[in-house]
């Protein structure tokens, strides 16, 4: 059989190498940043675009998008190239690819600060950059399948399968989760709304993590630990069975994020159901991968590489061996809205995502460049560091959780809240978020110190831009052997086929906890005396998502007697069908907000706003001074009261036109009731429609509503 001579192309997986470094300090730093600014605000620097709620997006996208993005990128091209014995189908599709990416990153991390989003969790981006991602993953799919089509491997590697599963799971979660209506350039309003909207967006947040952090990473494992270990893979049917087991239950699990809130039960217990059976493909692939190590435990202890990947792997099996603990409900009533969740998500992404990255950066530079690791002591430095950082970062976590969750829950004998007052259960995790904090910025240093060894790798030798390598064309036809005719060795055969398959393996679970939640109308109860939103209301709300205050506030009362005595009466669906977008938040840094509506006057929400301790001593809340000196844009009121028109929000016919009038005339009487509260305010400030928000919160449960063209025209 003739031989082919080609050349692999390793410029791409430089490029993309080089990024992944670069945009893992972004990030990391950013984290770090925040991770002090919790326990000391004033490390916001006093300025709007450093304060926490608007840069912890901005760190989550960094490092998720950026970091882990860039790195499955890089190992992609490198590995699809030399499974396939091909050179990347398309040279500049790759550049194409590379650069949008960038862009899309610079975007974010220009609009995220500036309070531009969409507030849905993984998916803050407004929509021209939503479009942008969906173009460049496109085209990263189509130099990937072009490039297996023109293959000259017949079989399809297990981790070229873990690579489709992301590419067409990605791409249909990201679609499906970002359809939505502009308002103007950079504003848009989601098409769901509360209930559904928070089911839509779980079932991306999940499986983002299912699908970007997960299953690109896991074949990276299958390619990259055999290379390191000089071994090859454990078991090939254990991988079969990983992969199918997991791509098909994964997506199914996304319900657990919303145990106890106003989705329908059934929903939560399917998610609870799939998340437990998640156990066993997982443990699968976790002892696929550390059982390849057999009998090769001497070079673990010699090599800084194989102690990353080992480290990665275990950290992955633990992972999701917590995730199914927390979708237990008797956990979840205690873990959800805690820093456990905090905690699980960086064991994850810190020891999974990050250790793994690492130990591939480390192995692989070297062969880029031809030459040997400039420093293994180093590496041993930024193993071991990094190793303590997770120690030190995560466990104050665990302890933090379960001591707040059991303070919100607990009771006197006389049947009082112990600590009615939130702020007393966040006082006393202080020095928790203090030694978590450490254990980031060691973490950081660890990757600076790997950038340096990497960059002086770099420096002693040379990039080979063009990697020779041979090897026989695929025959069209051959004599199939026994093995070659078994099923699923067929099927590695024909990647359209394959591709088929796993797109309706990753369809079935959504469709299922979908379709009866939009079409069955029993499942969202609605609520007559719930009305629109006001004009100052709904931009209020808006303020409200572009400070990122869901990110320390959520907007759901769970129904536990805890929660009922502490907030009020239990949240309920049909509250939140003018919701566009969802506000139920993840994570309780300040109290719920779902029931703050009449609570407080409106003097109290000034002051609170402009200088959080004068309402609350001790309080960790930053101040927004801005929001007292900002100017309110009502510029494109008409169009969003148009698009919630479009939406189903019941405003009148024509109401945009005099939507503007109702919002001046609420504003001014807010601004009057200040006034006799001597606080001086015009009404045309932020402020004023924050605080119309913050009023409305809740109350129509009690058959209110202060909707003026329905009490005054």
């Amino acid at each position: 059989m003739a031989v082919e001579t080609f050349k692999y192309d390793n410029k791409i997986v430089r490029d993309f190498g080089i990024a992944t470094m670069i945009w893992g300090v972004v990030g990391m730093l950013v984290g770090v940043i925040v991770a002090f600014q919790i326990f000391y605000p004033k490390a916001n620097f006093g300025i709007p675009y450093t304060v926490f709620s608007r840069i912890r997006p901005l760190h989550t996208n960094a490092v998720i998008f950026a970091f882990v993005g860039n790195a499955i990128f890089m190992s992609v091209y490198y590995s699809l190239q030399r499974l396939c014995k091909t050179r990347m189908f398309s040279d500049a599709l790759g550049k194409i690819h590379f650069w949008g990416w960038q862009l899309i990153i610079v975007s974010a991390a220009v609009t995220l600060p500036l309070g531009i989003t969409m507030s849905k969790e993984y998916a803050e981006l407004e929509w021209p950059i939503d479009i942008a991602i969906a173009v460049i993953w496109v085209i990263f799919g189509i130099n990937m399948f072009a490039t297996i089509l023109k293959r000259r491997e017949r079989h399809m590697y297990v981790a070229i399968w873990f690579y489709i599963a992301t590419w067409v799971t990605v791409a249909v979660l990201h679609i499906v989760n970002s359809i939505e209506i502009p308002v103007s350039f950079l504003k848009s309003y989601p098409v769901y709304a509360g209930v559904q909207d928070a089911l839509v967006q779980w079932w991306y947040g999940h499986n983002a993590v299912a699908f970007f952090l997960t299953t690109p990473y896991l074949g990276m494992m299958y390619y990259f630990l055999p290379k390191a270990a000089n071994r090859p893979i454990f078991s090939y049917r254990l991988s079969i069975v990983h992969f199918w087991a997991l791509i098909f239950i994964y997506i199914w699990a996304g319900p657990h994020h919303l145990l106890y809130s106003s989705l329908p039960d059934w929903a939560q217990s399917l998610g609870t159901v799939f998340s437990i059976m998640l156990i066993a493909p997982s443990w699968g692939g976790m002892l696929n991968g550390l059982l390849t190590l057999r009998g090769a435990w001497d070079k673990v202890r010699e090599s800084a590489v194989l102690k990353f990947m080992v480290v990665a792997v275990t950290a992955y099996g633990m992972s999701t061996l917590e995730g199914p603990v927390l979708a237990l409900k008797s956990v979840n009533a205690l873990s959800h809205f805690t820093d456990w969740t905090v905690a699980h998500v960086h064991i994850g992404t810190l020891g999974w995502n990050g250790f793994l990255t690492f130990g591939i950066l480390y192995w692989l530079i070297p062969r880029l460049y031809g030459t040997k690791l400039f420093s293994h002591k180093l590496a041993n430095l930024h193993f071991w560091v990094g190793f303590l950082a997770i120690l030190i970062y995560a466990l104050p976590l665990y302890f933090a959780a379960i001591t707040q969750g059991l303070m919100w829950k607990e009771f006197t004998p006389e049947g009082f809240l112990r600590y009615p007052n939130f702020l007393e259960t966040v006082q006393q995790i202080v020095p928790m978020y203090v030694i978590r904090a450490i254990g980031g910025t060691l973490y950081l240093l660890g990757v600076i110190v790997m950038i340096y060894n990497l960059a002086r790798t770099m420096r002693q030798g040379s990039l080979i831009r063009e990697e020779v390598a041979e090897a026989p064309a695929l025959a069209k036809h051959f004599e199939a052997t026994g093995f070659d005719r078994k099923p699923h060795r067929i099927l590695e055969r024909k990647p359209v086929q394959f591709l088929i398959l796993t797109t309706f393996a990753i369809l079935i679970g959504g469709l299922v906890e979908m379709i009866p939640t939009f079409l069955v109308k029993s499942n969202i109860p609605t609520i007559s005396s719930v009305k629109p939103y006001t004009p100052l209301e709904l931009q209020g709300r808006d303020i409200y998502i572009g400070e990122g205050c869901y990110n320390c506030h959520s907007q759901m009362i769970r129904p536990f007697r805890s929660e009922t005595e502490r907030y009020g009466e239990y949240s309920k669906a049909g509250e939140y069908v003018y919701d566009h977008p969802f506000q139920w938040g993840s994570k309780r840094i300040g109290p719920d907000l779902h029931r703050v509506g009449g609570k407080y006057p409106d003097a109290w929400h000034y002051n609170h706003m402009k200088d959080p301790t004068s309402m609350s001593p001790g309080s960790l809340m930053p101040p927004y001074p801005w929001l007292i000196e900002q100017k309110l844009d009502n510029s494109t009121l008409a169009s969003k009261i148009r698009v919630m028109q479009t939406l189903g929000v019941p405003y009148e016919q024509g109401y945009d036109t005099i939507a503007l009038d109702d919002l001046n005339k609420q504003a001014q009487a807010i601004a009057d009731g200040l006034k006799q509260a001597r606080i001086e305010v015009e009404p045309d400030r932020k402020i004023v429609a924050l605080i119309a928000y913050l009023q409305r919160l809740g109350i129509d449960i009690k058959g209110k509503s202060n909707l003026l063209s329905e009490k005054e025209e």
